[in-house]
């Protein structure tokens, strides 16, 4: 196989493939039940009470990183390469032993978070959002118990698990949040929005449940795996050992963006402030920048998020077991599967910014039109974003976890001198924000892949992974702008945004396939979707 060549059909790159599928179609159906939560709530509360919101999430997010974002992907490797090795009931041990620390490390953050939630708030400059920060604060203890589970069944290279707590824990979220949300908007906005907040508790709480229960019903399963396999285990003191080797590194760049975020949020009112804006507007501007347009640019992470959790233990088995021209096969097929879905969507938030917000936030005129040009600033980003979390992923499981870190933390040091310089000037205000950001995530994919490439030789065909997705993504692009705007001032914008997107989402398979970005071979090696390679062939692929 040359260095070139993709192989999906390998039976790696077919569960690469199907682990990113059930992991994406997941994080689809997450996203739409978060619009459906965000879309009610941001148009009940407005801009301000998305602030109160915002702040809490921030400060919440910023912990729940630091008590989760390393675990899965140490536990998932792990319990990946120890499998590999034949050693199932060392992957059970890994796995009982990464629970008991989220435990500890999840309770740990909960009690800060509830605790000190009028001090943090106040210190933020935002004492009302204490209330959003209370309500879900418990959240940080059930999702950490979460993660521990979901990376042990990613680990295995099972994304169902994963997939259907996910999806249980974003729909419940909804429902309760949006329930609280509007029974307490009477009593103002902070509590309202931390009705909406405490809609995270609840979710994580049924999930864990709905965990559990699925880990009770594959014990048989894991019993007689463990039974007829190589019973070695490392001692408890290497495990914990080689959890932190692999987590810490991890939590340390993953906690970089977050503390940005919480740097964007005084940063950037204040600097706003510094060009001669009132405070509130300038809040107003930073709860559009948080609560509206960051949403709509988190759909396309979805998918690399997806691409990025199963890599990790496809190369991570193949680089530990010295298969390393397989590890090259499986990071062309990530990057490439990666831009095939970064692409178009961030083509097509170029293209529908306007319409996209103004079908979402239907009773908040002023602030969509506020928001446009940010919003398409940040679209153009959505590529390197996609770009910065493959190759993150991919670094981790080549053992070398403290290279994304490095790399994001220089390009957070440009985010901030950015957004510090560019947020004070006054004709470009908070689009410095949206420039800050994206330009981070440029400096760290282009740092991450020269990592990779020293590390590992891959070879990257441009053409194939970049330059073919990018063409069809121009032309979808193009056809979904014409048909909004043909249709618009016959059937309104609304109905004429859907069938854009979904006229844009027809056309984009088509000139994938036109293009040869997906040859139709790659299709057939899958047994399920013969069909789809029938009508590919149709088509002249």
């Amino acid at each position: 196989m040359s260095d070139q060549k993709i192989n999906p059909g390998t039976e790696s790159g077919k569960k690469i493939i199907k682990g990113a599928a059930i992991l994406g179609i997941a994080g689809i159906i997450v996203k739409v039940i978060g619009a459906v939560f965000r879309i009610p709530v941001a148009n009940l509360i407005g801009d301000t009470g998305m602030s109160y919101y915002s702040y809490a999430y921030a400060i919440y997010g910023t912990l729940l990183v630091l008590a989760t974002s390393g675990m899965p992907v140490a536990i998932s490797r792990l319990v990946a390469e120890k499998i590999a090795l034949g050693q199932y009931k060392n992957a059970h041990k890994i796995y009982h032993i990464s629970a008991a620390i989220m435990a500890v490390v999840g309770g740990t953050g909960f009690l800060i978070c509830y605790f000190g939630s009028d001090m943090i708030a106040t210190k933020m400059g935002n004492p009302d959002a204490a209330y959003a920060l209370r309500a879900i604060s418990p959240a940080i203890f059930l999702v950490s118990l979460l993660a521990a589970h979901r990376g042990f069944f990613q680990g295995r290279q099972n994304m169902n698990p994963s997939a259907l707590s996910e999806v249980t824990e974003q729909l419940v979220r909804a429902i309760v949040g949006i329930s609280l949300a509007f029974a307490l908007v009477s009593k103002g906005f902070h509590h309202a929005a931390a009705g909406a907040a405490f809609g995270a508790t609840a979710g994580s709480f049924v999930a864990l449940i709905l965990m559990l229960v699925i880990l009770f019903f594959n014990q048989p399963v894991f019993k007689r795996k463990i039974l007829a396999h190589d019973p070695y285990v490392d001692s408890t003191k290497v495990i914990i050992k080689k959890i932190i080797l692999i987590a810490v590194p991890i939590v340390i760049g993953a906690e970089i963006m977050p503390i940005m975020n919480l740097i964007d949020a005084t940063l950037i009112i204040n600097r706003l402030t510094a060009g001669g804006m009132g405070i509130e507007k300038a809040k107003s501007l930073y709860g559009l920048f948080t609560g509206f347009v960051i949403p709509i640019i988190g759909l396309p992470q979805i998918f690399t998020a997806a691409v990025a959790g199963s890599l990790v233990p496809a190369i991570s088995g193949k680089f530990q077991t010295k298969h390393f021209e397989e590890t090259r096969s499986n990071i062309r097929l990530g990057l490439r599967t990666t831009m095939i879905m970064a692409f178009p969507s961030a083509f097509g938030i170029i293209a529908l910014a306007e319409p996209i917000l103004k079908t979402l936030y239907f009773n908040q005129e002023q602030a969509v039109n506020d928001a446009i040009n940010t919003l398409m600033l940040l679209g153009v980003g959505v590529v390197f974003l996609a770009l910065s979390q493959t190759t993150a992923g991919i670094l981790q499981a080549i053992n070398k976890q403290t290279r994304p870190v490095r790399n994001l933390a220089i390009g957070a040091v440009f985010k901030i001198v950015l957004t510090y310089t560019l947020v004070g000037i006054k004709t470009i205000g908070i689009n410095g924000a949206a420039i800050a950001t994206m330009t981070a995530y440029t400096i760290a994919f282009v740092l991450n892949f020269r990592d990779i490439k020293k590390t590992t030789g891959v070879k990257i065909d441009f053409t194939a992974t970049f330059a073919k997705p990018a063409i069809a993504s121009i032309i979808m692009a193009v056809v979904s702008r014409l048909v909004w705007a043909l249709a618009n001032p016959f059937i309104g914008s609304k109905i004429a945004t859907a069938v854009a997107i979904i006229l844009g989402g027809v056309t984009y398979f088509v000139a994938i396939i036109m293009v040869r970005a997906i040859k139709v071979e790659e299709i057939e090696s899958f047994p399920r979707l013969k069909k789809l390679s029938k009508i590919m062939r149709k088509f002249g692929a």
